[in-house]
């Protein structure tokens, strides 16, 4: 169940976009257009986008750069999180996580179900937190991108939402 308090004022954040292929190019990038006009049709701000290999030492050094930046707030990227030799982005992401959030693959995972059934175990979604900066890996597909954005994302990132959301905790994240 989603709920918005529309008395509480809409926060944007500044939000990164990564690709994750070897394939795709700015033009053939659909994934990637799909989830920053779903980004930008929510009132935030795409603060940076690109394409990156998979390659997990590049995907590495894209992430501790974004995670470092303070006009990034979130990072979210599709592609690389299937389970052959060449996807690599889960393994990149241990690499740079202080904090998992399990639930965020676990859920991906049970709406995906209801879309596309047991084919939704390939997916290695997953989320956390590095540095008071938020990561989630998401499909490459342009399906998995509107799923996990519109049925998802929208809401935790809507400092609106309630009971909870994931705006609200951002000025904590850093807390020792």
């Amino acid at each position: 169940m989603t709920r918005i308090d529309h008395s509480k004022p809409f926060l944007p954040v500044r939000i990164a976009v990564l690709t994750v292929s070897d394939t795709r190019t700015p033009e053939t990038d659909i994934s990637g257009k799909v989830l920053a006009e779903r980004i930008e049709g929510a009132g935030h701000i795409v603060a940076d986008r690109c394409i990156e290999q998979d390659d997990a030492g590049k995907l590495v050094k894209r992430l501790e750069g974004w995670i470092a930046d303070p006009e990034i707030d979130v990072v979210i990227t599709n592609g690389g999180t299937g389970v052959t030799g060449r996807d690599v982005t889960p393994e990149a992401f241990d690499r740079v996580l202080e904090k998992r959030i399990e639930g965020f693959g676990e859920l991906f995972r049970m709406l995906s179900y209801n879309k596309i059934g047991t084919s939704t175990i390939q997916s290695r979604a997953l989320a956390g937190v590095a540095r008071g900066t938020y990561l989630f890996a998401l499909p490459g597909s342009s399906g998995a991108v509107k799923d996990g954005w519109d049925d998802i994302l929208v809401f935790q990132l809507d400092s609106r939402h309630m009971p909870c959301n994931f705006v609200e905790l951002m000025p904590r994240l850093q807390e020792q």
